[in-house]
């Protein structure tokens, strides 16, 4: 798409001339209230972004990061985390906010409560929720999605991560009622409900159309809703746009301001830009850098910059494969990164710089850190004489297609840097869409990406990004050392006791290197003056709910 006039966005999008959106089935009339107006251009949202989520499964393998914007807005959880406003002027003036960690809130739970143990939780569910398609939502459809949330890979893992790991856990109370049985108290119990992964699914319409050797529909869901949340899909195609409506029946919390939302892959950064200042988009995300800060002092748009303290930028391997299996190698690459470059061209400074630590500095307990790597070409080239690679190697470095405003210039200037030790890289754009897939099934064997935890404390961080055959271990990294320190620390009350557990495993992540940190950035959103609401979640995707205008 070279240009993207209001004309051709409002035919593209299925909104020129009052036209309706297809490819989905319209939902039953039970779930549409009759004789609604048409929504004002006011209340429409249009939002760019590089890519569009490929699955419309909460609980499904190789899912796209962007596919958790779908799930947000589609799905409701029993609890959600609340918000805060962000605390700068340019904040305060638009109402921008980002999610508390600290606090939940109800969402299909209109109240909970926990036995003074913490090995017992019970939620109470709002009696007027309904599905889109106008079915009542009870306690055995929870239990039916958290059962098969525990059951299927992807996120059985991350909820195991709060001791929800049997269907057993799950007890219908009475239609409205349901309790959670913990093996023992867990503060990651509550937190793990408030994600995408603990969705609540129609389970009479996700059932139906179950197949032998597919009992969780999961062939079906890939492609098909089956949620009750504040939007109801009215179009999907996958790395191309998609289209909600808002679901007038919706009770798990405000009526939203926004009645329709569009969200459409525009892959040119200077093309989303260009579409926000003519007015022709509401919200652009993944600006690079240098695209973003035009934005200062333009009229009609407004540019947030969101500190995030969960997310960083990196350089992986795949420790299990040659020569990345070397540890010495590892720490090569690692002295070699152009890191100044990196984080100055790439990222205009913004941030902060996860490199640079003095060597021989003792590591905190917080996550993320500085890692004690800096650019040390003759440093490298000694560790990969003795690895074995006096003369270097040939590799492949991958990036995520729909991530190319930072990473393709970053692996250019990685490519260009590694020369100087004999590394001779091959740049590899890897579909958006299959990304994930990927990632999970570990073909990848050197690779730039970013990520989010999806909890603040430091065990957690360690145990999801270093320990496990799954996606998010994404060195593929083996190491009982390190589960040993996050067994303790997880279940550990003594802040000194904790605190050293995390020194330890800093020192080890540092030493074997199976991932490079590189800095944690900023949340970049541009949007139009007059959008307030914008509120930052862990996923980097926008939550339709919380908008409204000026």
């Amino acid at each position: 798409m070279t240009t993207l006039t209001r004309r051709r966005f409002l035919i593209g999008t299925g909104l020129a001339a009052g036209a309706g959106f297809t490819g989905l089935a319209a939902a039953p009339a039970s779930a549409v209230p009759t004789s609604v107006p048409a929504p004002q251009r006011r209340e429409i949202v249009r939002v760019l972004a590089e890519g569009i989520g490929n699955s419309l499964d909460p609980h499904g393998d190789g899912v796209s990061r962007e596919s958790l914007g779908l799930f947000t807005n589609i799905y409701d959880r029993l609890v959600s985390f609340d918000r805060r406003l962000l605390d700068s002027a340019s904040a305060r003036k638009h109402d921008a906010w980002r999610y508390d960690y600290d606090h939940l809130k109800g969402e299909l739970a209109e109240s909970f409560q926990s036995t003074q143990d913490g090995r017992s939780l019970t939620f109470h569910l709002r009696r007027d929720a309904t599905f889109h398609d106008g079915r009542p939502v009870t306690a055995d459809d929870v239990k039916w999605s958290l059962d098969r949330a525990v059951s299927l890979p992807a996120s059985k893992r991350q909820l195991a991560t709060g001791s929800l790991t049997d269907p057993a856990q799950f007890v219908v109370v009475n239609p409205h009622t349901l309790r959670i049985d913990l093996p023992h108290a867990d503060r990651y119990a509550l937190p793990n409900l408030a994600l995408t992964f603990a969705s609540v699914l129609n389970a009479t319409e996700v059932k139906s159309h179950a197949e032998t050797g597919d009992p969780w529909g999961t062939n079906w869901l890939r492609s098909h809703p089956a949620g009750g949340g504040a939007y109801r899909l009215a179009a999907w195609q996958s790395q191309q746009q998609v289209a909600y409506e808002r679901f007038d029946g919706w009770r798990s919390g405000d009526l939203p301001f926004v009645r329709r939302a569009i969200v459409q892959a525009v892959p040119s950064a200077s093309n989303r830009l260009a579409a926000l200042q003519r007015g022709d988009a509401d919200i652009v995300l993944q600006l690079p850098p240098r695209e973003f800060a035009s934005l200062e002092g333009k009229a009609g748009v407004a540019a947030l910059s969101i500190p995030v303290t969960n997310t960083f930028r990196f350089v992986a391997f795949n420790t299990r494969l040659a020569p990345f299996d070397s540890v010495k190698v590892r720490q090569a690459i690692a002295y070699a990164l152009p890191y100044e470059s990196l984080f100055d061209g790439v990222n205009h400074g913004k941030g902060a710089p996860l490199f640079g630590a003095a060597a021989g500095t003792a590591p905190s307990a917080a996550w993320p850190q500085r890692y004690p790597y800096a650019t040390n070409v003759e440093r490298a080239r000694a560790l990969l004489k003795e690895a074995g690679h006096p003369d270097g190697f040939q590799t492949t470095l991958s990036y995520n297609a729909t991530d190319a405003a930072i990473a393709e210039p970053a692996a250019l200037l990685i490519q260009d840097a590694l020369k100087a030790i004999g590394v001779q890289v091959t740049l590899d754009k890897s579909s958006g869409a299959q990304w994930g897939e990927l990632q999970t099934d570990k073909r990848l064997g050197f690779f730039i990406d970013s990520s989010s935890a999806w909890f603040n404390a430091p065990d957690y961080y360690y145990r999801i990004f270093f320990e496990g055959d799954w996606r998010w271990n994404f060195g593929s990294f083996d190491s009982p050392a390190l589960v040993r320190l996050t067994d303790a620390a997880r279940w550990e009350s003594d802040t000194s006791r904790y605190d050293q557990l995390m020194r330890d495993a800093a020192k080890l992540v540092t030493e074997q290197v199976p991932l490079i940190p590189l800095w944690q950035p900023a949340f970049d959103v541009a949007t139009r003056d007059d959008l307030r609401g914008f509120t930052y979640y862990i996923h980097g995707q926008v939550d339709f709910r919380t908008l409204s205008r000026a």
